[in-house]
């Protein structure tokens, strides 16, 4: 007889060091970690439905949703003071922790950048991420949950392989004057993918009279149903 075999669901796994175990806050799946604007927001506003408005709020917009919880985030081991000068050409940090949480990035490695002649900083990590063979992560700022301190450089990591501590680069963005960035507040958004799935060749072309039709159809659905995508074209995955 024959069986099925179920292949193992791959996991990431996220490692400290012994004396870190408990007192730094451990990552959290994004999901779990949707701010509290958006957590207060009606899924519609009374006061605004009307023959072109239909009061729908971002609440009900599942692209929108489905980037904010996917994958992991990562949050600032401890409260972190960040002092901005000088329209964000003077950056100083602070915090009450027996470890650096920040420090200056190497400034000739981003020279040229559109955040130019802010300083380039550096979030330091104390978690090792490890994903199974062929899996690399994206690091990227908390995706729809913008801060106004600041914002990290986008990455990727092979962390099949790179089995050690991620930092990560950002800008303070923020105004000047001090800034309190409390305990755990997210700094990156951690997405695992296989790498193989990124090798996907590239076609260019008009479209044919058939996927016009399908084109069409599905926006008609969209906009006459709320929810369709999520009921429909979501579910298929």
């Amino acid at each position: 007889m024959l069986s099925l075999l179920k292949h193992p669901t791959p996991t990431i796994t996220f490692l400290c060091r012994k004396e870190d175990e408990g007192v730094i806050p451990a990552p959290v799946r994004a999901k779990t970690a949707l701010p509290d604007w958006f957590r207060k927001l009606p899924a519609i506003t009374p006061d605004l439905v009307g023959p072109k408005d239909s009061g729908l709020t971002v609440k009900r917009c599942m692209p929108f949703i489905d980037a904010m919880a996917t994958g992991w985030v990562i949050g600032l081991p401890a409260t972190v003071r960040m002092e901005i000068a000088d329209g964000g050409k003077t950056v100083n940090c602070g915090w009450d922790f027996d470890r650096t949480l920040v420090s200056n990035h190497a400034t000739h490695q981003l020279a040229g950048n559109p955040r130019d002649p802010m300083p380039p900083c550096k979030f330091h990590n104390y978690w090792t991420i490890v994903t199974p063979p062929g899996w690399s992560c994206l690091f990227v700022p908390p995706l729809n949950r913008q801060n106004g301190v600041f914002e990290v450089v986008a990455g990727v990591v092979d962390t099949d392989t790179y089995r050690s501590e991620i930092h990560f680069p950002f800008f303070a963005t923020g105004e000047d004057g001090v800034h309190v960035l409390e305990r755990a507040t997210p700094i990156v958004q951690v997405i695992p993918f296989r790498r193989e799935t990124t090798d996907i060749a590239g076609v260019i072309r008009s479209e044919t009279e058939a996927e016009k039709n399908t084109r069409t159809t599905i926006l008609r659905k969209t906009l006459a149903a709320d929810g369709w995508y999520r009921k429909f074209a979501r579910a298929q995955r």
